[in-house]
């Protein structure tokens, strides 16, 4: 975890933002989303939506980015729950690590950024392993709650995972 710095997220790292989540997606749900929709992410379209986000100033999210020197190696995004049956106030909206900076201790300087110690909650994919081992370490397990969404034509059933 040396020279990992976490900091809040500033509309100049939209660039980084759309490498990291677009890779990530690509690496991490390769078995899980047809590849089809995976060969359709854009950096530069999801930089573009990171940039408007990041300025937005209704946007009532928070973000944080790892940076590794200059480069933006991972970020985690929190804010209030989504949903109208949430187990918690806070919610995880995101967190991805570039797929070669898995293990770095990225994730969880991200995580204890975005949630500090609070209750909260998430929706990972079903199926995502790597990402349910590491939620599961950070204190956060499943509640038996299932949802479908709706990315690129395709319907992904997500976990719901709570801690605290």
């Amino acid at each position: 975890m040396a020279g990992i710095l976490i900091r809040r997220a500033e509309p100049d790292d939209a660039p980084g933002l759309g490498e990291v989540h677009v890779r990530t997606w690509q690496i991490a749900y390769e078995k899980l989303i047809p590849q089809a929709v995976l060969d359709s992410l854009d950096i530069v379209a999801r930089a573009a939506r990171w940039r408007t986000t990041l300025e937005d100033p209704r946007n009532p999210g928070r973000t944080w980015v790892a940076l590794e020197g200059k480069k933006l190696i991972g970020f985690a995004s929190s804010g209030p729950a989504r949903g109208d049956d949430a187990p918690h106030p806070l919610e995880l909206w995101a967190l991805y690590v570039h797929p070669n900076r898995h293990g770095s201790g990225a994730g969880a300087l991200l995580a204890d950024a975005a949630l500090s110690d609070e209750p909260a909650f998430l929706w990972v994919l079903d199926g995502n392993a790597r990402a349910i081992r590491f939620y599961e370490k950070i204190g956060f397990a499943f509640d038996g709650t299932i949802k479908e969404e709706r990315h690129g034509g395709v319907y992904l059933h997500e976990r719901r995972m709570v801690r605290g």
